[in-house]
């Protein structure tokens, strides 16, 4: 790029740097073409975001989204004016509920074009204000880094999530003075430790609970957070039940203490039975879209203490009779110190064994297969588990498969089993991995899916291949059906609905886009097929025919009725 004129773009760019935004995900068009120019072709001494041209600005958002998953940092996107931010819908609206940072510039007609009827005008930002932590349109170039710096603020903040920022296509073009530069990065505000008062009475109540229990959700996932629960996890050995998003908080080492399963769908797992019986609750950076209040707590009758970065939101069901808001790493460290000495009482440690054996006993399969050729779900799952080391990153789709994983696939580091249960997003599970395998190229990155979830984003295997991504693509054939949906159905309905779609051959899809494409023919094949998929480089797809005829069952014996 020769030009040395600066414009909006420039601006846009080195914002974006100064915020530390390493990756850039979109599509071009002719509304924001300048900045995919500067980011393209930058100027000779000019740092910028790598760009990642994507098939879908869907997709996009979701890898935005994933960069904020497993870094914890601000996740970025573009996309055109019109259909361009309209397809950013899901991403953002998914990013925002379960508190991922995530910033979406959108390109946007001219300003004398917005308010008539013109070729892509769509008033953006109204349409992601309802969605988003913060939704503006930039209406001058002198504006664009105050704007971007608000942005990222927003969607970093005690409850992160999604920021839109509309950029209108003149305001890109616009001309700007060599001296005119980007803002710095303003040092976010950091929170303290909890009220050393209410820290006091927590200890106190601990002490005297016969079964306290920690439920750590999303916020309470990050390093420094894992950190100090691991710290009092070895002083004090708490069971601790993860929801989905919160998977991985638990090690391997400490796993056999400390380890009481996840929720998050359907109240009949050993986590759900464990908090029923708890008489103190503690929360730890758990949002309520994680799993529903009225599911867990449907007798509204649990002692909850909630420890969190922000306050919570209070329902009928989620009555914390303490909130603890600062620091999450810093508040249980300081609890900790006033915990010295404190152990679990016998009948607790007597109680928590019998928990223990519950929760083992459901990873055993008990299935006759209904087919010869199909696998058990639990059967797939020990084998991936198998082949997953813990520096592998395992995202998941939404689907029956989800529900299986989601229970019964272990993880021991957090961040590294990635799942969408504030929205349970369809299409997740490819981009989500391939950002993965951007971020931590030493290891393989695997997706699951089934056949219905993975048609939704599988047009980004093109991508992949491009980008000589290391991913594994676990698909789970139901033969041809949205199968979470139909067994759903059938528990109300006694039949089913709309979910039946045509076959596609998974090895033929995958090889036409230069990937490798594996078929598990019949169960005895699982382990040789993962060894071969796991041992081939680039990306790779593996077809699963899954044996769902159990899959009522996931639903069965729930403890009350889940519905509120």
């Amino acid at each position: 790029m020769t030009d040395k004129q600066n414009y909006g773009a420039d601006i846009v760019v080195e914002s974006l740097t100064n915020h530390g935004v390493e990756l850039i995900f979109g599509i071009p068009g002719a509304k924001i073409d300048r900045l995919f120019e500067t980011l393209e072709h930058p100027k000779d001494g000019q740092r910028a975001p790598k760009l990642i041209v994507t098939r879908h600005e869907q997709n996009a958002a979701f890898m935005a989204q994933a960069v904020s998953r497993i870094t914890g940092k601000t996740g970025a996107v573009m996309a055109t004016s019109g259909p361009g931010v309209g397809n950013l819908v899901t991403g953002l609206m998914t990013a925002n509920a379960e508190g991922d940072s995530v910033i979406a510039i959108g390109g946007q007609v001219p300003r004398k074009d917005l308010y008539r009827l013109t070729h892509q005008s769509t008033p953006s930002a109204q349409l992601f204000a309802p969605i988003t932590r913060y939704s503006v349109e930039i209406q001058d170039p002198n504006n664009i880094s105050e704007i971007l710096s608000n942005a990222f603020a927003a969607a970093h903040g005690p409850k992160p999530g999604a920021a839109f920022v509309s950029l209108p296509q003149d305001v890109d073009d616009d001309a700007v003075s060599a001296d005119t530069k980007a803002l710095p990065v303003v040092p976010a505000a950091h929170l303290g430790v909890a009220s050393d008062a209410d820290l006091t009475t927590l200890a106190a109540r601990i002490k005297n609970a016969k079964l306290p229990v920690f439920l750590v959700g999303m916020r309470g996932s990050d390093d420094k957070t894992v950190a100090a629960l691991h710290d009092l996890l070895h002083a004090i050995p708490f069971p601790v039940v993860e929801t989905f998003q919160g998977s991985g908080v638990i090690s391997r080492e400490l796993e056999d203490q400390s380890f009481f399963g996840r929720i998050g769908l359907f109240r009949n797992q050993t986590g759900d039975k464990i908090l029923q019986q708890s008489d103190l609750v503690i929360t730890l950076g758990y949002d309520a879209i994680e799993y529903e209040p009225r599911n867990w707590n449907k007798e509204a009758n649990l002692n909850i203490v909630a420890l969190d970065t922000a306050a919570a939101q209070i329902d009928n069901h989620f009555l914390p009779e303490m909130q603890l808001v600062g620091d999450l790493s810093l508040t249980l460290q300081a609890l900790q110190a006033k915990l010295v000495g404190y152990t679990l009482p016998s009948d607790t440690l007597t109680k928590l064994a019998d928990f223990k054996q519950q929760l083992l006993a459901a990873d055993e399969p008990n299935h006759i297969p209904s087919d010869p050729k199909l696998s058990h779900p639990l059967a797939i799952i020990k084998a991936i588990q198998e082949h997953v080391t813990d520096d592998m990153t395992v995202s998941l789709d939404i689907g029956s498969h989800y529900i299986w994983m989601a229970r019964h696939f272990r993880s021991y580091v957090p961040r590294h089993f990635l799942i969408s249960n504030g929205m349970q997003t369809l299409g997740v599970g490819l981009p989500w991995a391939m950002t993965a395998a951007m971020l931590r190229p030493n290891a393989k990155s695997v997706s699951v899916s089934g056949d219905g979830g993975f048609f939704f984003s599988a047009q980004e295997l093109e991508t992949a291949v491009r980008l000589n991504l290391d991913t594994v693509s676990i698909v789970w054939n139901d033969n041809s059906r949205y199968n979470m949906v139909e067994f759903q159905e059938e528990m109300k309905y006694n039949k089913s609905a709309g979910v039946q779609f045509g076959p596609i051959d998974l090895v033929k899809y995958a090889e036409s886009f230069g990937a490798t494409g594996f078929r598990v023919e019949t169960p005895d094949q699982l382990t040789a097929v993962l060894d071969q998929a796991f041992a081939t480089k680039g990306p790779v797809v593996v077809d699963i025919p899954v044996d769902y005829s159990h899959n009522v069952e996931l639903g069965s014996q729930l403890i009350g009725s889940q519905m509120g």
